[in-house]
């Protein structure tokens, strides 16, 4: 079996605005910070994750709602209703200085971890809204992957049960608030690279549990403490 690199990734980790696209921001003020500019807890999750197993973190640096860098270029939403009226050339622009960067980070990391003879396991770290369109999301923690994918497949749902060790009263579930063979970057990687090459796992959390001191503190160490058995047991 490969040496595994693990590999962690938060796209919608801040509500940030670059300065000069301060005055475009200007009326959608409350968007920014509604799970709409910002995946709450997302971002310490990931840096929690990163401490816990030693390893690289990338994460985008602007606010969803300017570029998404979860969403392929030419999706629909990969501009929101802030951006999406912007010139061609300043999208350009805001892709080059925004997405293009962050991707390729990503990318470079797995190109020479692959390049080493390892399997990398990548963790895309995000957080959902409890209630979307009026109906109550089922969950806790979402394992999103391609079913088609054996290794990714087997990695969900070892994780699943170490993490159901750690919290009993978890709801883990699979593909879901979404699905993992969706638009999205770790959609995007398995086009790039191998089954044998590249894990890609979409990490859902909800935001009843992330928005609060003490649930996200538990939430953490029970991720952290489940990934790294988890790993180990597949070494």
């Amino acid at each position: 079996m490969k040496n595994i690199a693990l590999m962690i990734s938060c796209e919608h980790a801040v509500n940030t605005v670059p300065q000069e696209y301060l005055p475009l921001f200007a009326p959608f003020q409350a968007l920014l910070s509604t799970h709409r500019g910002v995946d709450f807890g997302a971002l310490e999750i990931a840096q929690y994750l990163t401490q816990k197993c030693s390893c690289p973190f990338i994460q985008a640096t602007a606010t969803r709602l300017l570029v998404d860098c979860n969403r392929s270029i030419h999706h629909p939403h990969c501009f929101s209703e802030v951006t999406h009226q912007l010139s061609h050339t300043e999208q350009e622009k805001i892709i080059n200085q925004y997405y293009l960067p962050f991707r390729q980070q990503i990318i470079n990391h797995i190109t020479h971890a692959v390049a080493q003879g390892k399997q990398v396991w990548h963790l895309s770290i995000h957080s959902f809204t409890p209630i979307m369109n009026e109906i109550v999301r089922n969950a806790d923690i979402g394992l999103l992957y391609d079913p088609r994918r054996a290794t990714e497949k087997n990695l969900a749902k070892q994780w699943q049960k170490e993490i159901k060790k750690q919290q009993p009263a978890y709801t883990v579930r699979m593909n879901y608030p979404y699905r993992g063979v969706s638009d999205g970057l770790t959609s995007a990687l398995r086009k790039q690279f191998s089954d044998d090459e590249y894990v890609g796992i979409e990490v859902e959390t909800n935001q009843k549990l992330t928005t609060k001191t003490n649930t996200l503190n538990i939430l953490k160490h029970s991720l952290g403490q489940s990934l790294f058995t988890t790993s180990a047991n597949s070494i």
